[in-house]
């Protein structure tokens, strides 16, 4: 089941930014602070996420997603949910090279996530062929339903492709079209199309404010905060129970200024 809906604008423009005093947190500090027994430092587990089985969350993917998980990881603990950055640079792919590198260290992150939701973004190293993907994303799945988790797969963000990528297109888009119905086929598995946040094409600039960097490929703290938004609403759709937290307790509190962003000049 594919859900759309239109996020919300969050306001990180330049000026904004620059007026801050960005302090980003530790990777595992962050800054929830609802409900009751907490797990990470300064965050607390809220009713709402523990009803929708929201928490604990598991965000796999490759740069592009970490660059997401920034303030992901913030909108998350103020909603009251354990959130767990599984991305990695330079890889986080399930299928095609080095994949073998994510699977070395996915078992023991699908066992934190028990009982709660794995979130997988497309990454743009997902290569090979529609059969070595589909047993890719199928290892995916029962590995999370052996948890008890759910499973999410978001597409990705799509691409300006160099020649780096640009012999691994169809391949992007059949990893997409697997994907899709993976989710059709597989109970506790939702496909949720991002295009609603990035476009059918790259595009750097959204509505006047750069969202994706100038390299064709990652985000920028725009972007990254209208995808969280957007994503906080499909949660909130998926898991009716789900309470999230306002953009505004999460939006600018210091994660803008990591410097995993470039390009966005």
């Amino acid at each position: 089941m594919t859900i759309r809906i239109t996020a919300p604008k969050i306001l990180l423009t330049a000026s904004v930014l620059a007026a801050a005093a960005f302090t980003l947190a530790a990777c595992g500090s962050v800054t929830g602070d609802s409900g009751e027994a907490g797990g990470q430092d300064g965050w607390t587990e809220s009713d709402s996420t523990a009803e929708a089985g929201l928490s604990p969350m598991l965000f796999i993917g490759d740069s592009v997603a970490g660059q997401q998980a920034l303030p992901l990881t913030q909108a998350m603990a103020e909603s009251g949910a354990y959130f767990i950055d599984g991305t990695s640079t330079g890889g986080g792919n399930l299928v095609g090279p080095n994949a073998e590198e994510s699977w070395k260290t996915l078992p023991e992150e699908i066992e934190e996530a028990a009982g709660g939701v794995i979130v997988y973004q497309i990454t743009s190293y997902d290569w090979g062929a529609s059969a070595e993907q589909e047993e890719a994303y199928s290892d995916l799945a029962e590995a999370a339903s052996d948890v008890g988790a759910d499973l999410l797969l978001i597409s990705m963000p799509p691409i300006e492709p160099d020649e780096f990528y640009e012999d691994h297109m169809d391949e992007l888009a059949s990893a997409e079209d697997v994907a899709r119905s993976m989710a059709d086929d597989n109970d506790g598995v939702e496909y949720v199309d991002a295009s609603a946040v990035w476009g059918e094409e790259y595009a750097q600039e959204h509505e006047g404010e750069v969202h994706r960097s100038d390299d064709g490929i990652h985000v920028c703290p725009q972007g990254a905060a209208r995808f969280t938004s957007w994503l906080m609403e499909e949660l909130t759709e998926l898991y009716p129970e789900f309470e999230s937290a306002d953009a505004e307790e999460w939006a600018n509190n210091g994660w803008a200024d990591d410097e995993a962003f470039f390009g966005c000049g």
